[in-house]
């Protein structure tokens, strides 16, 4: 099994997004839903520009491009690839949150990275404004001030999932804009936004079916000690579990394949 997970493939796009390709979906598609949000990793805190691991060599104003150092993955739902964070295989670098506006487009997946904190991810609109997932409300507000010195990067290719056109994307983004608490069902900003640019109904808490033939498996890169691989029965567990990880540099003892070594 080890080396078929090791294969990065793309995903076949006729079998994909499983959700209404809208990204609107019916009552009658949801399987299990529940509304609920955790905010046990957010996320986007008060700390000043010298805590988010920007110091001495990279201060916050600094354009960039700048290497982070953090945990790489890899995950993939039975032998298909489903997400990368591979260095060998795409640019890391993050840069600042003023070079990062020069890069956007609406719709883009963003991501900002800080030392031992969870990833934040939004939603570029337009105008500086970002939508995304905040201590349980979905908002719209100013990058500059949100990254509070962090760095960023655009990650639209970090799931191999389809995505929607833009247009869509951000209907999804927009049309949840207010709703806060019991009214969601993502748990972390990183889920929210992956929904928003693919529509599929796996990001949301409860949004899919557990069987014994569906497992996603993440295999977490770290660095000294080879590779582990993680199962998991949904990919909002997945997530869940990668982002502690990003925010602990902590790996708990879960279901493991092959020992967890490689």
């Amino acid at each position: 099994m080890g080396n078929q997970l090791d294969r990065i493939t793309h995903l076949n796009y006729s079998e994909l997004p499983t959700g209404d390709p809208s990204g609107l979906e019916k009552d009658e598609l949801r399987v299990g839903v529940a509304y609920f949000f955790s905010d046990e990793e957010e996320e986007v805190d008060d700390r000043t520009p010298s805590d988010c691991g920007f110091t001495k060599d990279h201060s916050p104003a600094e354009e960039g491009p700048f290497s982070f150092s953090e945990v790489e993955y890899s995950a993939f739902c039975s032998q298909e690839c489903i997400f990368s964070k591979l260095r060998e295989n795409e640019d890391l670098n993050v840069y600042s949150a003023k070079t990062l506006l020069t890069m956007c487009k609406p719709g883009d997946l963003l991501e900002l990275v800080a030392t031992a904190q969870a990833p934040h991810w939004a939603i570029y609109e337009q105008d500086d404004q970002v939508i995304h997932l905040h201590k349980g409300e979905i908002r719209k507000d100013s990058l500059l001030e949100l990254s509070n010195g962090r760095h960023g990067r655009i990650v639209n290719n970090r799931y191999r999932y389809r995505p929607l056109p833009p247009d869509l994307v951000m209907q999804n983004a927009v049309g949840h804009l207010g709703l806060s608490s019991e009214e969601i069902c993502w748990t972390n900003s990183e889920s929210f936004a992956a929904w928003c640019r693919f529509g599929k109904r796996e990001f949301k808490a409860g949004g899919e079916a557990h069987s014994a033939e569906q497992q996603y498996f993440l295999k977490v890169h770290l660095s000294g000690s080879g590779v582990h691989t993680l199962v998991f029965r949904s990919l909002e567990d997945m997530i869940r579990e990668r982002r502690r990880v990003d925010a602990s540099g902590i790996l708990k003892e879960l279901s493991l394949v092959n020992g967890g070594k490689e």
